[in-house]
């Protein structure tokens, strides 16, 4: 019997995770199934002004680390052809997307945005004081997740690499192997074994990190402060800071997707409908009306 390596696999059915719901600093973006945007929160920077997007496969949002004066925030949108749309804050150039093309996926973190190209490399713009844009000699990724200050790659082969800040260690993941997924919160990054244990490096002040007890996972997401992760069977588990009840997800049941916000948490359940617990100061959590959300398709296996 002749078998594939699990590179020329990956390679073969080129899938790569797309989000249909992401979590800023201080909104909510949903992609509906007719390829249309949804967005509630703060619009400040205009980046809940998505109602003209069309044609959307994926979406994200520029996270941000929990503090009173750093909401401003961006949303990105990665079209069918290949292209990608951003509105919101674009101080650091972080919306100048412009001419991306052959685009497969999108991350955004603060102040920047990182796109996965088909061919496996990847693009960034935005801030780059950290190095966190430093992704031109970068091969082979699968996906990508984008912290504040560090930007995390997963390799075909199911390694992890990472740039940019790394004061905390979140950087610290050259030895993972065997991941599916990877997140990245404000100072951590969290992987996820393909046998559904979690990994975790970096800040752990408010025990975000926690997660080596964890079994049974098939998605994860990080917040500022908080970890959040998917079990194989709908519900949904959640550590770190809980000030404002972001981690308040035991009751949910029959889930599909998770994403996690500076200080909140949503859901995207099987039959398209959003739930969203935590901070709702800008109406970030005011979701419950959402219908016909796009449930994600099979993610990307190592």
């Amino acid at each position: 019997m002749d078998c594939m390596t699990s590179k020329e696999a990956a390679l073969k059915v080129k899938q790569w995770p797309r989000q249909t719901i992401a979590a800023g600093p201080r909104h909510t973006v949903g992609l509906k199934s007719d390829g249309t945007v949804v967005a509630a929160g703060d619009n400040k920077y205009g980046q809940c002004d998505v109602s003209g997007w069309r044609d959307l496969v994926a979406v994200a949002a520029g996270n941000v680390h929990m503090a009173a004066n750093t909401g401003n925030a961006h949303t990105v949108g990665l079209k069918s052809d290949g292209t990608v749309v951003a509105a919101g804050w674009n101080k650091h150039g972080q919306c100048s997307v412009d001419g991306w093309r052959d685009i497969a996926a999108v991350a955004a973190g603060w102040r920047r945005t990182v796109g996965l190209r088909s061919d496996g490399t990847v693009v960034a713009v935005g801030r780059n004081h950290e190095g966190q844009c430093d992704v031109g000699g970068w091969r082979d990724i699968a996906a990508v997740a984008a912290g504040d200050w560090h930007t995390v790659g997963l390799t075909l082969d199911g390694t992890v690499t990472a740039v940019g800040n790394h004061r905390y260690g979140q950087c610290n993941v050259s030895s993972w192997s065997g991941i599916i997924a990877a997140a990245a919160g404000y100072l951590h990054t969290v992987g996820l074994h393909s046998d559904g244990t979690v990994a975790a490096v970096g800040l752990n002040k408010h025990g975000q990190c926690d997660v080596s007890g964890w079994s049974g996972m098939v998605a994860i997401a990080a917040g500022s402060y908080h970890t959040v992760g998917l079990k194989s069977d709908g519900t949904v588990v959640a550590v770190g800071h809980n000030e404002y009840s972001q981690c308040d997800v035991s009751g949910w049941r029959d889930m599909v997707a998770v994403a996690a916000g500076c200080t909140h948490t949503v859901g995207l359940k099987s039959d398209g409908t959003v739930v969203a617990v935590g901070h709702n100061e800008y109406g970030q959590c005011d979701v419950s009306g959402w219908r016909g959300i796009q449930v994600p398709g099979i993610s990307l296996s190592i």
